[in-house]
């Protein structure tokens, strides 16, 4: 049996069962045979292979963003004219058949914009160029889905899913559950908060199944089974996302004021080139940048092309990396003017954090 005709009877059985607490191990189990077999569907069995012509589009810039979405709904409209790059445009679909790249510079970063070609229902079981289109997905910083405004609900569902179903996960933090396997010493669960689907029972059935049977678990939030087999799998990728409802020039504006209220959502017209200067913005706040203007001694600093780095990552060290492997082995200490310092300039080492707009000076031994 393939493993797409085992998927679609796993998913026939998990349509077919009750949930309630008499079957939740049995559901639990069926979700962890469910991810394994996709696992294969990614990853085939001796080795990766290629990712197929046109889909091994280098990484440049500061960020790169992925437009997911069915067929002419206007994405390569929309890449022409956020990023002025000629991507074939036309009313017929599966125009897009490579993965095409933009760039657009925005508040001094350099931002790639790739228009994935149109996905189609099934594409994480391999459909259609799916699987190639879904694994460029993963490497974003951020996806923007693009939905036709007339019938966003159901592509918006089918879309999720196919993403759900390659690990990636919209919108969401990983699960605050710590994992660690061990030799000996069965399974030790520690709860820190009540848990409404997770028990002993439940949490050893879904480790049976990896062939886990000696493991720390400390679940520190109200878990779902999918959380416990995320953590397990290990490959599950967390992406923020903006649904962007094209061809708002076919609604009413009654309905117009409806869709503003729809979390992560940006209507535009993307023919009209309409609403963009809200979805640059959305889009900023949801890649979370941090741009550092460098200063050479004696000099004033350089406010024409900061150093562009990610919220998290942005330290001293992560500054000096950006700029040049070899710098952080002279560094002796560094001047910061900005809203990361109590006073300007303060003196910091390599560990200090940075905000976004500071001033650096480094100061070499």
């Amino acid at each position: 049996m393939s493993i797409l005709q085992k998927i679609a009877d796993i998913e026939s059985e998990m349509a077919r069962t009750q949930k309630n607490k008499a079957t939740s191990g049995h559901l639990g189990l069926l979700k962890a045979k469910l991810a394994k077999l996709r696992r294969e569907l990614i990853e085939p069995k001796g080795g990766g292979g290629g990712t197929g012509e046109g889909f091994d589009v280098a990484k440049t810039g500061d960020a790169r963003i992925g437009f997911v979405g069915f067929p002419s709904v206007g994405k390569s409209t929309l890449l022409s004219n956020l990023a002025g790059v000629y991507s074939e445009v036309a009313a017929y679909e599966f125009t897009t058949l490579t993965t095409v790249p933009g760039v657009i510079r925005y508040k001094g970063a350099k931002i790639q914009l790739l228009d994935l070609p149109g996905i189609i229902e099934g594409a994480k079981d391999g459909k259609g160029r799916g699987k190639q289109v879904i694994a460029v997905a993963r490497t974003c910083g951020l996806i923007f889905i693009v939905l036709d405004v007339l019938k966003p609900l159901q592509h918006k569902r089918l879309i999720e899913k196919e993403l759900e179903g390659f690990g990636i996960r919209l919108n969401k933090e990983p699960p605050n559950i710590q994992f660690k396997k061990k030799e000996k010493g069965g399974l030790n669960l520690t709860s820190l908060v009540t848990q409404s689907e997770l028990d002993h029972d439940l949490v050893k059935t879904i480790l049976n199944e990896y062939k886990i049977h000696n493991a720390d678990i400390t679940l520190r939030v109200d878990a779902t089974a999918e959380d416990l087999i995320d953590v397990i799998e290990g490959n599950r990728v967390y992406i923020p996302c903006i649904y962007l409802l094209n061809k708002i020039d076919q609604i009413s504006i009654e309905e117009l004021d409806i869709i503003y209220k729809v979390p992560h959502c940006v209507p535009i017209s993307a023919h009209h080139k309409w609403n963009f200067d809200d979805l640059l913005e959305k889009m900023w706040d949801y890649l979370q940048l941090v741009r550092i203007y460098t200063k050479p001694k004696g000099q004033l600093p350089d406010y024409s092309s900061p150093v562009v780095l990610r919220e998290g990552r942005s330290s001293v060290e992560d500054f000096c990396n950006k700029l040049h492997r070899s710098i952080i082995k002279e560094f002796k200490i560094a001047l910061v003017w900005g809203s990361s310092v109590k006073h300007c300039p303060q003196r910091v080492g390599k560990e200090h954090i940075l905000a976004d707009e500071d001033v650096v000076q480094i100061i070499k031994r």
